[in-house]
């Protein structure tokens, strides 16, 4: 096992894998931007290091200066959170040439699974179904040749993308051109990777993903599916598990299938496979997203699984202690992110309490909320017995939950799951068209 890992992140991430790595004994490294030196999790840390401006492309985003950090403090790995160098295979290459462990699939995985059209070939030979699309697109030339074979509406997506970055919707040929420049514009400002695909838009449709952990040795466990599909711009604001639109004999076997491609690609670590749930009950590979989503917690409280402490120990060569017969999916668990609409300074946070709340946060009163990063401020997620109960949970903890200082969307949280097509949990992405 490690004994010092550095983050290469920020936010409640960077403080989640802290937590993480001091409950298993392993000394931890911050690295901070310049807007970010009074963070929480470069005070949590044992040691922290500036790496540069505020700008992304000056700090985290910059591999050298992560790298430099990592050898100067005499960390063994590095964890890159998601989002930033999370998918970056050639950082992933950039660790192992000096001698540091990459807590994530290995460079060969990430660049096999990059090529979009071979993971889907892999994907439905190993009996899933897949959405039609395109490989990476050279022009917006192309992309409206690919447009006209595929049929319109079609979706515009970074490579690198997540976090609902860089995906355009394309309905007619005469939006391409615009679309096709906003999505690689937007590729290259989140992730330094400025390469688009294409597949067709399924609508209406629910957003299922499907949580999977493997180790070197070849096994695989599925922790059950969750439900993205309350989303905004393909941003998402609310996540549950398990979804109420998929029945126990689809969940068994959409797991099983999952689980035979996994084992497949031979995958190590923890990932997230995502479909496309339609009205006839099909499931649509989409992608493979090879990192640990915003959401694991969800998932962390459904199974008491520790999905951080498993990526580490996956990436150190240990091989899990559970199988499939042992994930036990007791009850329901739902998520609210909560965002900043406008950045200010904290002048009062209070985190509601009680059996099975949890929130992930970066947030401590005094900080001022930088507007050069992503708007999540932290995770609310509750737990209970029952999908209903767990929506009653989340009421009461939104109403106690108290961020002063910082404008967010506390208030819209509690609209969205008390409205009554959510409570009855019959919805889909259309849900927060016309909000």
């Amino acid at each position: 096992m490690f004994s010092k890992i550095l983050i290469a992140n920020r936010g409640e991430i960077a403080v989640r894998v802290i937590r993480a790595c001091k409950e298993m004994g392993i000394a931890t490294v911050a690295i901070y931007s310049q807007a970010d030196q009074d963070a929480l999790h470069v005070a949590l840390a044992d040691e922290s290091y500036c790496v540069g401006e505020a700008n992304p492309a000056d700090s985290y985003l910059n591999e050298e200066r992560v790298i430099s950090a990592a050898l100067v403090s005499g960390a063994q790995a590095i964890h890159p959170g998601y989002g930033f160098l999370s998918e970056n295979a050639h950082f992933a290459a950039l660790c192992r040439k000096n001698g540091l462990v990459f807590v994530g699939p290995t460079p060969e995985s990430m660049e096999q699974l990059s090529d979009k059209a071979q993971l889907k070939q892999i994907m439905g030979d190993n009996g899933l179904e897949v959405i039609p699309g395109t490989q990476v697109l050279s022009s917006a030339q192309e992309a409206l040749a690919a447009g006209a074979n595929i049929g319109y509406p079609v979706m515009l997506k970074a490579s690198a993308g997540g976090g609902g970055r860089g995906i355009r919707l394309v309905n007619a040929p005469n939006e391409m051109a615009q679309a096709y420049a906003l999505a690689v514009a937007e590729g290259e400002a989140a992730f330094g990777d400025g390469s688009v695909y294409m597949e067709k838009y399924v609508h209406p449709a629910r957003h299922i993903e499907v949580q999977i952990l493997a180790d070197e040795a070849g096994n695989v466990v599925c922790l059950g599916e969750r439900d993205c599909s309350v989303q905004r711009h393909h941003q998402k604001l609310i996540e549950e598990s398990p979804s109420p639109a998929v029945s126990r004999p689809q969940r068994k076997k959409l797991m099983a299938l999952t689980a035979k491609a996994v084992k497949a690609i031979g995958y190590v670590g923890v990932g997230t496979l995502e479909f496309l749930l339609d009205q006839d009950g099909r499931f649509w590979f989409m992608e493979m997203n090879l990192r640990l989503q915003v959401e694991h917690g969800v998932t962390e409280m459904l199974t008491n699984v520790d999905l951080v402490k498993w990526q580490i120990r996956a990436a150190a060569g240990v091989s899990l202690n559970f199988r499939q017969q042992n994930v036990v999916l007791d009850g329901a668990c739902l998520e609210c992110r909560i965002n900043a609409t406008r950045p200010g300074k904290l002048t009062m946070l209070h985190v509601p309490g009680g059996p099975f709340v949890r929130f992930d946060t970066y947030l401590v009163t005094g900080l001022a909320v930088s507007p050069h990063y992503d708007a999540l401020l932290g995770k609310l997620i509750v737990r209970a017995g029952t999908r209903e109960e767990a929506v009653r949970k989340m009421k009461a903890a939104l109403c106690e939950l108290v961020i002063e200082g910082v404008q967010t969307n506390i208030a819209e949280q509690l609209d969205l799951v008390s409205d009554p097509r959510f409570m009855s949990g019959d919805y889909d992405l259309t849900f927060m068209e016309g909000r």
